[in-house]
């Protein structure tokens, strides 16, 4: 039993160590630091334009590698070694972007895309580890541990480099623009030093016939030809994802653009920030209470919950007028957020073969790539249409309603 909770709680630290890189240069800084130190000598447009094709570049990239990689984690019984390679390729590249000078936009794009992909590389095999880690009882209980302790780990440093940035001759630093270059430092250290309780206590079980490394991803591709050709025989699980790429494109999309939306509003900078730090911080204890009704009402019908939620908040942003109702719409989101990525993950994990797990959260973790590529597009373009970014935002009720009426198909009862 206390090797159990010790392999539990060592998997769930991986999502606070790595969630450093999500709030703090992803959300945070490398956006801003971009534009304004690294990119100074190039227009507003192109800046954003080469940013833009960083992120959606590396996202592409794993999202398609993501099957195939986890076939062949499954095959060769790789799951956890595929996961500290990706995280070794994220924290030493965040850790460089400390020693690029002002004006080398390329260098800093380039280790920002090598990061970003270390980061998302990741989470895939950590997410299919949890299959090891958990029993399919506590799966829930150990998803909701994971994302509470990533938004409590991402907040708190997020909240030490915000008043680093801030305030700097405070922490002994000469100024706001050698802040951020520690702050890239620091989010390098967290993930490292947070990643050892994975690597020393997390055991992956071992295949009965062991492959080798280039005959793990031939038996690989196999594997997934195979799953492609017999994909009737995992309907459930296929219904789930089609149900979970409608939702969670929602609430994705409201993660990304929320900030924007509160800027057409003329919000000041400090309190979108606020609210950034209001999510995480409302977040931790969420997902874990979120994780608890789960186990008790059904994992299914507490995320219908979570996306019924979800349609209110939407809602509330499109009649929101003051700041405060700003700072209440980051409060109901952290309430649900982490609560609805949590049950999503263990749900997922329960309607899948345990030996097929790093090749379905392939799939799982595609998807969420691929999300937030639809909201944005319809907030967009009915923006653009009705000329009122609130009926943009209003439109994303559409997604909610459609990955809520595909869930309520699923049979969550069934392993298949």
């Amino acid at each position: 039993m206390k090797d159990e909770k010790k392999t539990i709680w060592a998997w769930a630290f991986y999502d606070w160590a790595n969630s450093a890189f999500a709030t703090t240069v992803m959300a945070g800084f490398f956006p801003l630091f971009f534009k304004k130190f690294w990119a100074v000598n190039l227009s507003f447009e192109k800046s954003t334009f080469y940013l833009g094709t960083a992120n959606s570049l590396s996202a592409v990239i794993i999202a398609v590698l993501a099957p195939f990689l986890g076939a062949a984690a499954d095959k060769g019984s790789m799951k956890k070694k595929m996961l500290l390679c990706f995280a070794f390729l994220g924290i030493v590249n965040t850790f460089s972007l400390f020693a690029v000078s002002e004006g080398k936009w390329l260098p800093a794009l380039l280790l920002y895309f090598t990061a970003y992909a270390g980061f998302a590389g990741g989470n895939l095999f950590y997410d299919s580890l949890i299959t090891d880690v958990a029993s399919v009882k506590k799966r829930d209980f150990v998803s909701s541990l994971g994302f509470a302790l990533g938004y409590i780990g991402g907040g708190i440093l997020f909240l030490i480099n915000v008043l680093m940035y801030l305030k700097p001759s405070f922490f002994g630093i000469p100024d706001s623009t050698t802040a951020v270059r520690i702050a890239f430092i620091s989010v390098a250290c967290w993930w490292g030093v947070f990643t050892l309780p994975l690597i020393l206590f997390v055991k992956e079980p071992k295949n009965k016939f062991p492959l080798s490394f280039i005959d793990s991803f031939r038996s690989g591709w196999k594997q997934l030809k195979d799953t492609l050709i017999n994909i009737k025989q995992y309907k459930q699980a296929i219904l789930f994802l089609i149900a979970y790429w409608f939702y969670i494109d929602g609430v994705y999309t409201i993660i990304k653009m929320a900030v924007d939306y509160g800027a057409s509003m003329n919000f000041p900078a400090g309190s979108l920030i606020t609210a950034l730090l209001l999510v995480q911080f409302v977040a931790f204890p969420a997902a874990l209470i979120y994780g608890w009704i789960g186990v008790r009402i059904g994992v299914k019908t507490a995320l219908l919950i979570g996306i019924i939620a979800y349609c209110f908040i939407t809602i509330f942003g499109f009649v929101m007028q003051e700041i405060w109702q700003f700072y209440a719409i980051a409060v109901l989101v952290g309430l649900f957020q982490g609560g609805i990525q949590a049950l999503s993950r263990s749900l997922f994990a329960s309607l899948i073969p345990d030996d097929k797990s790093g090749e379905f959260f392939g799939f799982y973790n595609m998807l969420g790539k691929f999300a937030a590529v639809l909201g944005p597009f319809m907030i967009g373009m009915v923006a653009l249409l009705s000329g009122s970014n609130r009926y943009g935002i209003l439109s994303l009720i559409v997604l909610f309603a459609a990955g809520a009426l595909i869930l309520t198909r699923v049979d969550s009862s069934r392993t298949t």
